[in-house]
């Protein structure tokens, strides 16, 4: 039942990508157990993240390049299946750390499972779904992995030290998530769906970007500053210096030949690049503190 090209769309390499906020999470968190670091680690990316892959590919049925395959095989009714058996194991092994974590993967598990399903397809509205992307890709993501740490409760995220950097995750994403759409509007608009990035048009998905990449820039600026972690900055600004060059430089690509360049090759150029700086630095921050 279970093809090899089930196995690919789960991209479970792919989960490398969506790390840094694992990594930020754990840096802003105290006295977390190696135990817990390594179960919140295995459960979001090695189940819940490749679960949401193959979920969301199963209904794409994408033919040209998505994030992870340049060239994805035809999906069959396995992959759906073998997307639920990764979820339902990332709820059992949920529910081992806490309550409330359980209930936390189950709901990022059903907003993806809306995100592509055919009955809801956040996938199709523009901006509710770089919001929910954002949000949960983000914010949610962070205070799950928190509460995953330290056993917590809910309260503990409305403690501000840890609210303002959940929010600026969700900043950080609110950038990043309509390039990772811009090579795809020719199949989007086949399907139906108007996704952000197709909206925008491939120069106004950069220059949307570029405003949103600021943004968050400043933000962490000033959150380091406000914990009185100016030493951070630097090494901040040292760590995203390839990603800010390797923009420039697409960005200044699009602007002569948009059609050429917003391609799947470069856009997971960014991302490789984007995932491995921000590891990188937030890495170092968690063992630096």
């Amino acid at each position: 039942m279970f093809k090899k090209s089930s196995w690919e769309h789960l991209r479970i390499p792919f989960s490398y990508y969506l790390m840094p906020v694992f990594w930020f999470a754990l840096s802003s968190a105290t006295d977390v157990p190696i135990v817990n670091i390594i179960a919140v680690g295995v459960i979001l990316h090695l189940f819940l993240y490749p679960s949401s892959n193959g979920y969301n590919s199963y209904f794409d049925k994408d033919e040209k390049s998505i994030g992870g395959l340049k060239n994805p095989k035809k999906v069959t009714i396995g992959l759906y299946y073998l997307s639920l058996v990764f979820f339902g194991i990332a709820l059992i092994g949920a529910l081992f750390i806490n309550g409330i974590f359980f209930s936390m993967v189950l709901l990022y598990g059903l907003i993806s499972m809306a995100y592509s399903h055919p009955s809801i397809r956040l996938k199709k509205y523009p901006y509710l779904s770089w919001l929910t992307a954002g949000v949960f890709q983000g914010a949610f993501t962070f205070a799950m992995c928190v509460i995953g740490f330290v056993d917590g409760s809910f309260s503990l995220l409305l403690e501000w030290k840890l609210l303002l950097p959940a929010l600026i995750t969700t900043l950080l994403l609110l950038g990043s998530y309509p390039l990772t759409q811009v090579y795809q509007h020719e199949e989007d608009k086949k399907r139906g769906d108007i996704t952000l990035s197709l909206k925008l048009g491939i120069k106004g998905t950069f220059y949307f970007s570029a405003i949103w990449f600021l943004i968050s820039g400043i933000t962490f600026i000033w959150y380091f500053t406000h914990i009185d972690a100016q030493w951070a900055i630097w090494w901040f600004l040292g760590s995203t210096a390839p990603l800010v060059i390797y923009f420039y430089i697409w960005f200044t690509l699009i602007l002569k030949d948009p059609k050429k360049y917003a391609n799947h090759t470069m856009a997971m150029r960014m991302n490789k690049i984007s995932s491995s700086v921000l590891n990188f630095f937030f890495i170092y921050y968690y063992f630096a503190q």
